[in-house]
């Protein structure tokens, strides 16, 4: 669900916003796709046997944790205006 509700959020904020606004909204995104695909890579490495199954459970979660952290601002500098 977070992933559908991220972008039609972004697109919604950079729809009406200034470049300065955009770029932040842009890195916003960027910062997201890169846990994302960080969690996706620590799960692949975990049933590969590339990684301590503990450990890629560590890193996973907070990883959880810091795009919770990162939505939860986006979402504040999207209502604070």
């Amino acid at each position: 669900m977070k992933k559908i509700l991220i972008p039609i959020v972004l697109m919604i904020g950079v729809s009406c916003s200034t470049q300065k606004e955009t770029q932040i909204y842009q890195d916003f995104s960027e910062a997201l796709n890169n846990i994302q695909d960080m969690r996706e890579w620590m799960k692949e490495d975990k049933v590969a046997g590339n990684i301590d199954p503990d450990y890629a459970d560590y890193y996973i979660e907070y990883l959880d944790e810091s795009e919770d952290l990162l939505i939860e601002h986006f979402y504040k500098l999207n209502t604070d205006k």
